[in-house]
Order: C-alpha cells, then sequence, then structure tokens
C-alpha cells in the first residue's frame, strides 16, 4: 500500500508543478463572465439585462451596477420560490434536483439550490485541498488512508420534483465512486438520521477502520470522538486509529475547541481549515504555517467585499442600496468586510452571512470573523465572534477551562443594558470572577467596548454551565447532528427563551 501512496503523492507533486495559482483579477472576471453568459436567458438574467451587462466594456462595474444585492429572504422570496414549485431557468439554467436546507444560525429554515454545477463545483475544489497536501511534510503510507467525513444524513428528503438535504449530506450522496472505498463511515452509516444511533454505529465499527484524516465541525467530531474512546475503552483516538494525521475542520472557529480535542489524540495533527457553507465551497487553508484560507478564485464563484460599517448595512443587517462594493483587486487587508458571492447555483451579489478579513492580498487569503448578524452591536460593543473567540481562550487560560459553546446578548435589566453571558465548560467557576475577567478582557481588546461599558453598557453577567447543556438544547430546539451550529449572539428574546430552558434544567 505504501507504493501506491507513493504513486499518488508523486501525481499531487506533479500536478501540482504544473499547475499555478490563478492571477486573481484574470480569474474573477473570467468566473463573472462564464456565470452571466450561462444565466443570460434564464428570467433573472433577462430581468437585469446580462446580454447588455456582457457587451459592456467594463462588465463587472456594470453587473454592480445594474443588479442589486440580496440576502437570503430576497432571493427566495423574489425567486427561488418559483424552483420549488418545479420552474426551470429561474436563476441558472435547468430544473433543479437538490436544496440544501442550511444549519446556519442566522435564520431558522433556508432552502438553497444546489445545482449540478455546484455540484462539480465543490468536487474541484475538494480536490485543491487534496493538491494543497505536497505543501505539508505527509509520510507516502497517509494517501492509503481512510478519511472519516463526519456530515448530516446522505438520506436526503423527497419532495415533489427535487430532495433535499444539508450540504454536507448532499455532497456525501454524490461522491464519485473511486472515492467511495476511502470514505468512511460509508454510506449506510451516513444514511443514518438519528445522530446517538449513527454515533453508536461509528464506535463500533471504528477499530475496523484505518483512519487517516478526519474532516467535520469541531463539537460534532469532538463527541464522536469521545463516543468511540469510551465504547472501545481505549485512552486516546490514536489508540484505533494510529495513523490518523489530519483534522479539516470548517463552519465555526477552530481554536475554541483545540484545548479539548487534543486531550482525545495522542499527538497533535496537522489542521486544515475551510469554507464549505450550503452556497458553496469558497476557500481552503493551502499552506502551513497560518490559519487563513486561500479563496477558490477560479471555479464558479465570484466574490464581492462590502466594508462593514454602520453606514453600508441597515437595522436589519442587510448592505444597502448604497454601499460601496468592491472586487478583490479593490479591497484591502486587515478590514472587516460583509462576503457577497455570485455562483453557479444562481445566487446573485448574495449576502452569504458572514463577515471575512483578507490577511494576504497577494495570496487572496482571508479569515472569517464572524457572521453580520452574530455582532454584538446594540450599545456600542462592536464586538466581533473573532473578538469573543479570542477573549475565550484567554478565559480558558486563566481559569483552566475548557470552554467549548458560549453564547451572549445585551438584554435590559432593570431598565438598563447589559450583556449577559452563558459559557459551556467542563467545571463551574466562580461567576462573578469570571464576568470581571472577561470584561476586563474586552476593554482591553476593544476600544469600542471599552467605551460603551463607560456610557451606555452598565454592566457584564456571565454563568459558565456543563456544555451537555447547550448540546440538549441544540437537540431539542435545532437538531442534533454533524452540521449543526450553536449561535454566538442571540436577540434578547431568543435569548430568554434559551435562558428559560437552561434554568429549567437545574429545577
Amino acid at each position: 500500500m505504501a507504493v501506491i501512496g507513493e504513486f499518488i503523492r508523486k501525481a499531487i507533486d506533479v500536478y501540482g508543478s504544473i499547475t499555478s495559482e490563478p492571477d486573481p483579477v484574470k480569474a474573477q472576471a473570467d468566473v463573472l463572465w462564464n456565470l452571466l453568459n450561462k444565466a443570460k436567458g434564464t428570467a433573472f438574467g433577462r430581468k437585469y439585462n446580462f446580454g447588455r451587462i456582457l457587451e459592456s466594456d467594463h462588465f463587472v462595474r456594470a453587473f454592480q451596477q445594474e443588479v442589486p444585492t440580496h440576502d437570503y429572504d430576497k432571493m427566495f422570496n423574489d425567486w427561488w420560490h418559483y424552483l420549488l414549485e418545479g420552474h426551470q431557468n429561474v436563476t441558472w439554467p435547468g430544473g433543479q434536483r437538490y436544496f440544501a436546507l442550511s444549519s446556519g444560525t442566522t435564520s431558522n429554515s433556508k432552502s438553497i439550490p444546489v445545482t449540478d454545477d455546484m455540484l462539480d463545483s465543490i468536487r474541484r475544489s475538494g480536490m485543491q485541498q487534496v493538491m494543497s497536501l505536497k505543501n505539508f511534510d505527509l509520510p507516502a503510507d497517509f494517501f492509503t488512508k481512510q478519511i472519516m467525513m463526519l456530515g448530516s444524513s446522505v438520506s436526503l428528503i423527497q419532495k415533489d420534483d427535487h430532495e433535499e438535504g444539508e450540504i454536507s449530506g448532499i455532497s456525501a450522496a454524490n461522491l464519485p465512486t473511486w472515492f467511495r472505498s476511502f470514505y468512511k463511515p460509508g454510506i449506510e452509516i451516513a444514511s443514518i438520521k438519528d445522530w446517538d444511533e449513527k454515533v453508536r454505529r461509528i464506535a463500533q465499527e471504528a477499530p475496523k477502520w484505518d483512519i487517516g484524516s478526519l474532516s467535520g465541525i469541531p463539537s460534532w467530531v469532538e463527541m464522536m470522538l469521545e463516543e468511540v474512546i469510551r465504547y472501545n475503552r481505549v485512552q486516546t483516538i490514536h489508540d484505533l486509529w494510529p495513523n490518523l494525521q489530519v483534522y479539516t475542520t470548517g463552519g465555526v472557529a477552530f481554536e475554541p475547541y483545540r484545548k479539548s480535542l487534543e486531550k482525545l489524540f495522542a499527538r497533535p495533527l496537522i489542521y486544515l481549515d475551510t469554507y464549505l457553507a450550503s452556497e458553496g465551497y469558497m476557500a481552503t487553508q493551502k499552506r502551513p504555517g497560518t490559519s487563513s484560507m486561500a479563496l477558490i478564485l477560479d471555479n464558479g464563484i465570484f466574490f464581492e467585499f462590502v466594508p462593514f460599517t454602520d453606514e453600508n448595512m441597515d437595522e436589519d443587517g442587510r448592505v444597502r442600496p448604497s454601499a460601496r462594493v468592491l472586487t478583490l483587486e479593490e479591497a484591502e487587508e486587515n478590514t472587516d468586510y460583509v462576503l457577497l458571492i455570485s455562483t453557479v447555483s444562481g445566487t446573485w451579489r448574495y449576502m452569504i452571512g458572514d463577515t471575512v478579513m483578507i490577511t494576504d492580498k497577494q495570496r487572496s487569503e482571508i479569515r472569517i470573523t464572524g457572521r453580520t448578524k452574530h455582532f454584538l452591536n446594540v450599545v456600542g460593543e462592536q464586538l466581533s465572534v473573532h473578538q469573543m473567540n479570542k477573549a475565550m481562550q484567554k478565559m480558558q487560560k486563566q481559569f483552566d477551562l475548557e470552554i467549548r459553546e458560549f453564547v451572549v446578548a445585551s438584554i435590559r435589566k432593570d431598565g438598563q443594558h447589559i450583556n449577559r453571558w452563558y459559557i459551556g465548560a467542563d467545571k463551574e467557576v466562580d461567576h462573578q470572577r469570571f464576568a470581571e475577567a472577561l470584561d476586563a478582557e474586552l476593554c482591553e481588546a476593544n476600544k469600542n467596548y471599552k467605551v460603551a461599558r463607560s456610557r451606555a453598557l452598565k454592566a457584564v453577567e456571565a454563568e459558565v454551565i456543563p456544555v451537555e447543556q447547550f448540546y440538549r438544547w441544540s437537540e431539542e430546539f435545532k437538531k442534533l447532528g454533524g452540521q449543526t451550529k450553536i449561535p454566538r449572539v442571540m436577540k434578547e428574546e431568543d435569548f430568554q427563551e434559551f435562558e428559560q430552558y437552561i434554568k429549567g434544567l437545574s429545577v
């Protein structure tokens, strides 16, 4: 098998040497041209004059002037609902075989079209990630090992003329035949919809597998590994999978989970971050020495960037029509941007809901800094999820905790605004001390927060609870599974319902 692995590694090296990173400006212009050309005959393309845009000498700017920005509600209410009703050629040529049921945290339910062109795009992006492994010091036999992809069920829901499921399940259901011998837990177990039963089956079968890499959202990967270790009565996952070397993460920030995950390993892994959402596979980490991800510029997704400022966003968290929208060429490093995408699934100038920062313009590398609706700024705090995650890392060290989940809301108490936090951790600490330490850290890290604390933000409260209570809430009110995310910021009304549920657990 090592001979096969050496062959695969050399093939990757050769392929990587004869392909080069595309010129960002040209690659993105080519992507937009192809998108417009293919969709010019759709209802959307006719309404927004794609044919005329293509005739312009400055078609990128013409596209931005002609086509408005969209969030999910506008895209669905104006266009995508026709696809669910069986219409064709709405925002992309043809009909619709799949809809991704988004597990995102800014909406309770989203049905996002996934076209055959998008599935091809996701597969090509996956190959780019595989090609990037040549940049990491991996032995030849790594390329013969199996890949544990912990995602949602591949047993999709049949609805009239289409199927529905989460993007990880749709992608896994469409894996190429040659890859299925590497893929674990396999289609049979991956089809199980009940999370506890799926993990139980994985634990039973785990000793038979030779896993070289893991992929999945950290919180659910961690729960799966804990059960596999417990069921098989071993100390670490490397007792079962000694060749495990790579963990491909995504969906949420990895750092808050590093400490607790590494207790399950006999040795650290190579961690690779990816940016795969229901709307497409947008970026992947391609080199060691950074946690930033390189945008995939030549694969059916056109990127735009809106400076994440008050003047560019309305009260509902949408991009204002007056906002200046930048191309990748125009965007700058170290600035928070709202990301817009236009894709081969028929999303057009679509606000995916994430904020990103360009960390290396030359390499087109980004880091996800938060969610547009998970940005706490009720009384001027201007706290991003990225800043919250960094603060939690400091709290872990200061209080010797493993913090796996947290949520915060700005609420009114006795007529005044306060920030109230719930922290999911592995042990109890003094709540007042924790709140004071967290408050001090945020004041030091964010000048806007410090100013808010001297004015309208009158207090900070925190309660540290067992992390299992977060997962019980998720199971009852959202769903427990490989792709479900727990929100970091809640509106006051949602937070009060969450808090009422948590308090009911201790009664």
